[in-house]
């Protein structure tokens, strides 16, 4: 290579150095490993343990009615940005999935922006199911345990030890584990349906609260306090196009695996809003670290072998989504080491195909954060502070290249548009605002955290990013041709 064409090219206020065959090579992932049903399983287990544990903090921030509207809104949000993802996915299939389209719509900044506050989610979201893993196993009672951070450290070392394996081992271990968690949902759908009772949804006392009634307890402002955990029954769905680079035909399975996730996400999250809280009453579900198995005691007046059944099979959701959420922060943090963004060294990928330190440093984040914090309900706060963040910029990213790359190739295309993608974009602002509402002090240090890894990158990463990066590459491309025109 000629000295000319190693020297640094500085294009949208970034340097871009091409890093030569070896660089790439070092950092391969595994193609063809998954096609659109185990795209789709992987979307419902990045999401299936919200169903178990999670949402129902929700109830004691808003009572029912104020959850409901906000899994009505959120849901609608969500619904929106995956109609604006799948177009997305199909056009520019990587995978830095939403830091890549939003490389390509707002630039080096933008792109950076968006990955490092979907980092933040999935570093963090793991760490609250281990907070819940360990609620269900302390409420069985099993192994002696007092303190469950033992848990939090085996869930570690195991489920990372999987995606080390491989990924389509890991892939498909994560479809059997997710299977066995539909089952328990289901159980737990036939077993409360008998006990459903409409005067349980509104058992919470009115507050003083303006608009307070029994249906919104803590008045309108509690709609907004419960947008964090409506968002809970849907959270990581956006992860499905990290996937991009390992599945087989990305732009015909993309969109057919996010939007039948979604269709199945929005259905259980229907069931579990009405039917635990309508058997159980919404007084008993506001503060529990394992709500089904406890709305089930609760309905039937005891233990019963439904409840220890869905005890211990619905661990097996919540393994899902702590199995699947390391797969997606190990790929998010692949593709921004792997252009530059964050140090190159964690983007290596070992003999399997996988980037192990991507893997292995996050974890031990997470592992550090689950035992200091062992807070469920505030790293769901810290964790969907960084998802609604990429949301706004996700959509966004959407818009401009709606408007501004009109002939970009759209194997799929979002039904209404930039219009779909906007509801979404307005919704995801409110969710940025309800994590302040809920908690200020953990979104405040989350922001913090945030705009320290932004100067990060000003001060140092962008003067160091890869030309050869398949982010990178789509990106300038395109920006070279619109320099010839």
């Amino acid at each position: 290579m000629s000295d000319s064409a190693k020297r640094p090219v500085h294009i949208q206020g970034a340097d871009f150095s091409p890093a030569g065959d070896d660089y790439l090579r070092k950092r391969q992932l595994r193609k063809g490993a998954a096609g659109w049903v185990l795209l789709a399983g992987l979307g419902v287990a990045y999401v299936i343990s919200g169903d178990f544990a999670g949402w129902n903090f929700g109830l004691a921030e808003g009572g029912w009615g104020g959850l409901l509207i906000a899994t009505l809104l959120m849901g609608t949000m969500y619904l929106c940005m995956v109609l604006g993802l799948a177009e997305l996915a199909s056009a520019l299939p990587t995978s830095g999935a939403g830091y890549g389209f939003a490389r390509r719509a707002l630039g080096p900044f933008g792109g950076f922006a968006t990955g490092t506050a979907i980092l933040i989610e999935y570093a963090i979201a793991p760490a609250a199911i281990a907070v819940f893993i360990g609620g269900y196993v302390e409420a069985l009672g099993l192994f002696g345990l007092t303190n469950a951070w033992p848990v939090y450290l085996v869930c570690y070392l195991v489920f990372v030890g999987i995606h080390l394996w491989g990924v389509g081992e890991a892939l498909r271990v994560m479809f059997v584990i997710t299977g066995v968690a539909m089952v328990a949902l289901i159980a737990f759908v036939v077993g409360m349906i008998p006990k459903f009772d409409p005067a349980n949804l509104l058992d919470i006392e009115p507050t003083a609260a303006l608009g307070a009634s029994s249906f919104l307890p803590y008045g309108y402002a509690g709609v907004l306090g419960a947008f964090v955990f409506g968002i809970w029954f849907f959270l990581a769905i956006e992860g499905v196009p990290l996937a991009a680079e390992e599945a087989r035909e990305p732009r015909k399975d993309m969109p057919r695996g996010i939007i039948a996730a979604m269709c199945v996400l929005m259905l259980t999250a229907a069931a579990m809003l009405t039917l635990a809280p309508g058997g159980a009453g919404a007084s008993v579900m506001a503060g529990s670290d394992n709500p089904l198995p406890e709305a089930l005691r609760e309905a039937y007046g005891g233990n019963t072998l439904l409840a220890d059944f869905v005890n211990y099979v619905g661990l097996a959701g919540l393994v899902a989504s702590f199995f699947s959420i390391i797969y997606a922060y190990s790929r998010q943090l692949f593709a921004l080491s792997r252009a530059g963004y964050l140090p190159r060294w964690l983007s290596v990928t070992g003999k399997r195909r996988t980037p192990y330190l991507a893997l292995i440093v996050p974890g031990t984040v997470g592992f550090l954060l689950a035992v200091t914090v062992a807070n469920g309900d505030q790293l769901i706060n810290i964790a969907v502070f960084g998802a609604t963040v990429s949301y706004v910029l996700m959509t966004l990213s959407h818009m401009v290249l709606r408007r501004r790359e009109p002939g970009l190739e759209r194997p799929y295309r979002t039904p209404g548009g930039a219009v779909t993608t906007g509801i979404a974009f307005v919704l995801a602002l409110c969710a940025v605002a309800a994590t302040f509402f809920v908690d200020m002090v953990g979104a405040a240090i989350t922001a913090g955290i945030f705009v320290a890894f932004l100067a990060y990158f000003w001060f140092y990463s962008r003067h160091h990013l890869v030309a050869d990066a398949p982010e990178e590459e789509f990106a300038l491309i395109e920006q070279a041709e619109a320099d010839l025109k």
